[in-house]
């Protein structure tokens, strides 16, 4: 198959097969009702607050990203500067998309649960799978089409060299996305439950909670905004470092560039088919998963004979088709690895929740313990796990076979981001039923779906970080083939543990992600306050609010974490940027030093988003557990206790953990694309 028309089968056919998805989802999704008339006027309000944020979010980044753009484009190339602006241009449609669907869905959920919790499930599902298809077929069109100009205009090199721009514009605006989002959602969130139920004594979005409001926008702009331009980025960057990997380590096989896409694009086919199957909400969930990765692995088998007949030589050593194919299928295979131990350590069914929910009767510092003992204990399998798939895929193909299980994994987003955008959607449409007064059974049925999106939430961050580690170990590989082509010939270096200077770069890279995520904390912590200021002076001062009688002003706390989260999440998203170039610039520190400081930040960036995000997740459904009638149920000292720990995990796994995703990859593109300008 000639590179021509295998881009051609690509671009057509992953086009072709997200165009009848999607608007098969969207028919089936938009053919439900949104509700009676006080369920659209609160899904629109939301809808609104969420948008104002977004308007408001792209006008500040867009500063940054303009002055980037003119640094890149007068002291590196034209090529990256134009794709540094086209990924982050996608990163935040990426964001729109999922805010935009979410807010869509949250309604119709809602009225769905008021008939039946299959269909609300069904409802949910299918609005995430929208997103899902939509932001991984934006990645594909956008890395391959951007490709394929740049290719006609300035080579084939030169064209894969700029790819690391897009990277960077995907990566960049993905830390500002996750932050700021983040942020905003959490300070939200922690000051409506602080304020409201535990001093109120108020249930769940009771619209009498001058925070509500500000709550359910943070749902679609942390985690559906944020986690779509997230995974984009994961996305985008794991196939751009898989090509970048084919191009450096790969003897002329223009198939090594085309087999990344090929893999995104038959998973598009898998993510399509999980998205059929009845039954109880996490076995749907699950198989879904299961389905999309068998289908998979199936199609891998004859596009990798096709692609690579007679084998290729990787890094002078020649490997079958065979060997390619077990790499993907390792990627595959960590897929649900990772999905499976996440899942143990913060579903509401299994003793490490439990034994959080457990704890809380003893008090709140007992549910505090629990729950950091439970996030780190979360990280040894899946790193152990990484360890593995890294041996087994180099054995498989060097360097590029890690590409490909990463690619491989990456390839499953599109089912992943459904399970992830399920979470919010279920969220907004129990507090939707809340403010629209609707039976208990309607927030019982929401209750249910949003325990299970919890555990997804987690399961699907695990994920994103898992690969992200992957990602940057290929990345890492990267900048070395880069750093060899560059100055080999020229400068004698090596990286070395009995080196020094590696070393150096090993503490400078491994404090990096401990610095990020204590801006990150401090961030919501300061957002949070102010919003529990707020609530609590709205009580005081107008009496007949929790009476009924008067009515909250959800505009002022909307505008607090509005300002908040965009004062807050610069400082943080640029702190990557600020450690390579510094270490780059300071002549007695250089490239080797910076080696270190990639692997540095690889190694301590996994373990903490690890145990930040199982452990908030697991924090999260602790609370639930108790919310269902198990250790005293709600209004006991144990139900406080458990909102405490949800209020400390909240920043936890959907700002400081999540974060770490992107910026590790930050860390690393820098360091590729300013090689040429430093060394």
């Amino acid at each position: 198959m000639t590179l021509p028309l295998a881009f051609d089968i690509l671009q057509w056919g992953v086009r072709l097969s997200l165009i009848c998805a999607v608007i098969g989802l969207l028919c089936a999704f938009l053919r439900s009702s949104a509700g009676n008339e006080r369920m659209r006027q609160i899904s629109g309000a939301v809808q609104e607050g969420a948008k104002a944020y977004l308007n408001r979010q792209v006008m500040t980044i867009s500063v940054i990203a303009v002055v980037i753009f003119l640094l890149l484009f007068f002291f590196k190339d034209h090529p990256t500067a134009f794709g540094f602006l086209l990924g982050a241009f996608c990163s935040l449609a990426a964001g729109y998309i999922g805010m935009r669907i979410a807010v869509l869905a949250n309604a119709r959920v809602t009225q769905a649960a008021t008939q039946a919790r299959t269909r609300a499930l069904r409802v949910a599902f299918n609005g995430g799978a929208v997103t899902g298809l939509l932001v991984v077929g934006l990645a594909l069109l956008a890395v391959g089409i951007f490709y394929h100009f740049a290719r006609n205009m300035v080579g084939p090199n030169t064209a894969v060299r700029s790819l690391v721009g897009l990277a960077l514009g995907a990566s960049l605006i993905s830390v500002f996305a996750r932050l700021g989002g983040g942020i905003y959602t959490k300070a939200a969130d922690v000051g409506a439950d602080l304020v409201g139920k535990i001093e109120a004594g108020l249930e769940e979005d009771d619209p009498r909670n001058p925070a509500t409001i500000a709550d359910n926008v943070g749902d679609n702009v942390g985690d559906c905004a944020g986690m779509a331009a997230d995974v984009f980025e994961t996305y985008a960057v794991s196939l751009i470092g898989a090509i970048l990997v084919g191009v450096l380590t790969v003897s002329n096989a223009p198939a090594a560039i085309v087999y990344p896409f090929v893999l995104g694009g038959i998973s598009v086919l898998g993510a399509i088919c999980g998205n059929f199957g009845d039954g109880k909400p996490a076995n749907v969930l699950m198989g879904a998963v299961g389905m999309s990765a068998l289908v998979s692995a199936i199609l891998f088998w004859p596009a990798t004979h096709q692609l690579f007949p007679n084998g290729v030589a990787i890094a002078g050593k020649m490997r079958s088709a065979t060997d390619l194919y077990y790499a993907s299928l390792v990627g595959l295979v960590m897929t649900g690895v990772v999905v499976v131990i996440t899942n143990y350590y913060t579903s509401m069914r299994y003793r490490p929740v439990q034994k959080i929910a457990r704890a809380s009767e003893t008090g709140h510092a007992t549910n505090i313990i629990a729950g950091l003992a439970v996030g780190q204990h979360a990280t040894a399998l899946p790193v152990g796990f990484i360890g593995i798939a890294i041996l087994l895929s180099y054995s498989f193909a060097d360097l590029y076979g890690i590409a490909v299980a990463v690619m491989a994994m990456l390839s499953m987003a599109g089912i992943i981001i459904s399970l992830d955008a399920f979470g919010p959607i279920t969220d907004n449409a129990g507090g939707i039923a809340v403010m629209s007064k609707l039976g208990k059974e309607v927030r019982a049925a929401t209750d249910e779906l949003d325990a299970v999106g919890n555990t997804m939430k987690a399961v699907t961050k695990g994920y994103a970080i898992a690969s992200a580690g992957l990602a940057a170990l290929v990345l890492f590989g990267s900048y070395v083939e880069e750093l060899k082509a560059h100055i080999g010939k020229t400068y004698d270096f090596h990286f070395s543990l009995t080196e020094p200077k590696v070393i150096i770069g090993l503490f400078i890279g491994g404090l990096l992600p401990f610095i990020f995520t204590a801006f990150s904390m401090d961030a919501v912590g300061k957002a949070a306050g102010a919003v529990v200021r707020e609530v609590r002076r709205q009580l005081q001062a107008h009496p007949g609010i929790l009476q009924g009688t008067e009515t909250p002003e959800y505009g002022t706390c909307v505008d607090i974490v509005t300002k908040a989260a965009l004062r807050e999440m610069i400082v943080p998203a640029l702190l990557p940027l600020a450690f390579v170039i510094l270490v780059a610039v300071i002549p007695q520190l250089g490239p080797v030093v910076l080696g270190g400081v990639l692997v540095g930040t690889i190694v301590t960036g996994l373990f903490v988003a690890i145990a930040m995000t199982s452990g908030g997740g697991a924090w999260d459904n602790a609370k639930k557990f108790i919310e269902e009638g198990n250790y005293g149920g709600k209004g006991s000292p144990a139900h406080a206790a458990a909102v405490t720990g949800d209020t400390v995990g909240d920043p936890y796994k959907d700002t400081a953990g999540p974060a770490i995703n992107p910026m590790i990859k930050v860390v690393n593109i820098v360091a590729i694309l300013i090689i040429p300008i430093f060394f």
